[in-house]
C-alpha cells in the first residue's frame, strides 16, 4: 500500500474534497495487495458517499455509506493506518440521523492510529 498517497488522501477527504480524495484513494486501491483491497474499497467508498452528500445526492451518499461501512466491518481496529473506530461510530451516526431525518452530526474524519489528522 502507497501510504504517503494514502496519507494524501485521507488530507483531502478531512479538507472536504472528497472528490478529489477519492481519486487518490482509488489509486491506492488499484495498486493494493489482494489482502488489503476490500479495506481500501471501503476508504474509497468513504470518499464517494460524502462526495453524493455534498453534490446533495442523498440516496447515492446513503448506498454508498451502507456499502463503505459493510466493507470495513470486517476488518479489524488496527487494520493498515487507519484508526477505524472513530470513523465507524461518525458513519453510523450519520446513516442514524439520515434514517430518523435528525440533524446531520459533523462531517466524519478519517485518522491515523497516532490520533492524527
Amino acid at each position: 500500500m502507497d501510504r504517503n498517497a494514502l496519507a494524501r488522501g485521507i488530507a483531502l477527504f478531512n479538507q472536504a474534497e472528497f472528490f478529489e480524495a477519492h481519486e487518490v484513494l482509488e489509486e491506492v486501491w488499484r495498486a493494493a495487495p489482494p489482502e488489503e483491497k476490500k479495506f481500501l474499497q471501503g476508504v474509497v467508498q468513504v470518499a464517494v458517499a460524502f462526495h453524493h452528500y455534498s453534490t446533495g445526492n442523498l440516496a447515492g451518499m446513503r448506498s454508498v455509506m451502507e456499502r463503505a461501512m459493510r466493507n470495513l466491518a470486517c476488518y479489524r481496529e488496527d487494520f493498515a493506518c487507519l484508526d477505524l473506530p472513530p470513523l465507524m461510530r461518525s458513519l453510523m451516526n450519520w446513516k442514524d440521523a439520515l434514517d430518523k431525518r435528525q440533524p446531520i452530526p459533523p462531517l466524519p474524519l478519517m485518522q491515523l492510529p497516532n490520533g492524527s489528522v
